[in-house]
């Protein structure tokens, strides 16, 4: 169930309704719906994997359970062993597994050694990486003693299916969104409004700016061999705004419609393309990942209180982790090693992570980090978009041949309205989101903004597509 349909627009009063009135007096009784409905949400795509949800949920409970329990050291690391065991194992079969198998033939047939390939038809199940590692990091919190275990089944396994975000994340910690289910909650009007604010905000940057750009971006990339240089230029900044305006479309929405149930989830993406640097970048994009990677990651890795070799090694494996993350295909892998090497140098040399906070226009300086930032992010996009390695560096070829100077053959309309929209968001960028207005004095003023990007979003709503991080 997409969040742009009418099948949610039906699905989601129901649940608020029913949530808000039958079962708003026993805490119980509302989380106990809230699985059910998450449930059905996820089984729209396929209701097979709920047994996976299933098994990750009461094997993460009854290892925190013990844990708790425990204080001898083997025992502990024993169940946190079954718990990395399980949740990672699945997450190999499922999205890894023919990945692995064909990457190991590819190497061994480097040094003339044959194997016959042996792949598995398997699909794979929505939202898997994000959920697992949702409920990953619940027990190796628990296992720190970074938080107490819950004694309440019925709030974890609503935890861990909260259906807002369930497929697409952010991925959530315990210790902020599990302490809100064992929390009663309370209607607020002021989070109300403005998670209604996040939902209108999210469903145009999904159906307006990625829809749009996504039919070009399928077109250039279908066909870039054939295409000029500017065209395939275009096509990658296109890429960038789409995969912006759906994922972090999704984010808002997932937020804006917690926050009509009286949950806050954490923020997700913040102004990604106003960052000084690549850096900075990952501390705007995707922050519930980025921020996942550092805490289980990087940081037990020894993080920035190691020598300078070993904290370029860190830094690589993080990203290339990050990469590998987001699917079984080395364009992944290359795409998280382009980032990791560019953040490199701004960790030894320090440079400002600043991003200029007052003015209306921003200085040259501010231009000119924007800008490069930019560049550097849209041409590792390439590799995240293209079906292969060569095709990615067959498609950079293309951008950086006498072509580039060529006048692209795209429509000007969109190029002007992305334009347009990062204008915008450099005017809010000190605000929490886009469409957080509620400084201004005027509700009448407001309530125009309102109804005139609701006209926006159904006037230029692009063809219904996918959101593309269901894939991960």
């Amino acid at each position: 169930m997409l969040f742009n349909t009418v099948d949610f627009a039906i699905f989601f009063p129901l649940v608020l309704l029913l949530y808000w009135t039958v079962f708003k007096k026993n805490i119980t009784l509302q989380n106990s719906f809230l699985i059910v409905v998450s449930y059905l949400f996820y089984s729209f795509w396929d209701w097979r994997f709920l047994s996976l949800i299933f098994m990750s949920s009461l094997l993460d409970f009854i290892v925190g359970y013990y844990l708790g329990k425990t204080s001898n050291n083997q025992k502990r690391k024993l169940l946190l062993a079954v718990s990395l065991f399980f949740n990672l194992g699945v997450l190999a079969v499922f999205k890894y597994f023919n990945f692995f198998v064909e990457t190991f033939i590819e190497i061994f047939a480097l040094f003339g050694s044959k194997f016959e390939s042996t792949t598995w038809s398997i699909i794979l199940p929505v939202g898997i990486s994000f959920y697992t590692f949702q409920t990953l990091s619940y027990t190796i919190d628990i296992y720190r003693g970074r938080i107490l275990p819950t004694k309440n089944i019925i709030s974890f396994f609503a935890f861990v299916s909260f259906f807002p975000q369930l497929v697409a994340g952010p991925i959530e910690r315990a210790s902020n969104l599990l302490s809100q289910f064992e929390s009663k909650r309370h209607f607020d009007y002021s989070e109300s409004v403005d998670g209604l604010r996040l939902i209108l905000s999210g469903l145009f940057k999904k159906m307006v700016i990625a829809d749009n750009c996504a039919l070009l971006v399928n077109a250039i990339f279908a066909n870039y061999q054939e295409a000029s240089g500017s065209t395939l230029l275009l096509g990658a900044v296109f890429f960038g705004f789409q995969i912006y305006g759906d994922f972090s479309g999704y984010s808002d929405i997932a937020i804006g419609t917690s926050r009509l149930m009286g949950f806050r989830l954490m923020k997700n993406f913040h102004f990604p393309y106003l960052a000084v640097n690549v850096a900075d970048f990952w501390r705007r994009w995707h922050i519930s990942l980025s921020t996942w990677f550092r805490d289980y990651v990087y940081i037990p890795l020894g993080g920035n209180r190691v020598s300078k070799t070993k904290l370029v090694i860190n830094i690589f494996i993080v990203f290339l982790l990050s990469g590998l993350w987001h699917g079984a295909n080395l364009t992944f892998v290359f795409w998280g090693f382009i980032h990791a090497l560019f953040v490199v140098p701004v960790i030894f040399i320090g440079t400002n992570n600043e991003l200029q906070k007052s003015g209306y226009l921003p200085s040259l300086r501010t231009i000119f980090q924007i800008g490069i930032t930019f560049i550097i992010v849209t041409l590792a996009w390439v590799f995240f978009r293209a079906e292969t390695i060569t095709d990615a560096l067959q498609y950079l070829k293309i951008i950086f041949s006498e072509s580039l100077f060529s006048v692209p053959d795209v429509p000007k309309k969109i190029v002007f309205f992305l334009f347009l929209y990062m204008a915008v968001e450099w005017l809010q960028r000190n605000r929490d989101h886009v469409l957080d207005i509620a400084y201004i004095p005027s509700k009448m003023l407001r309530m125009a903004i309102y109804y005139f990007i609701v006209f926006l979003t159904f006037y230029f709503a692009g063809d219904l597509q996918p959101f593309i991080y269901f894939q991960f």
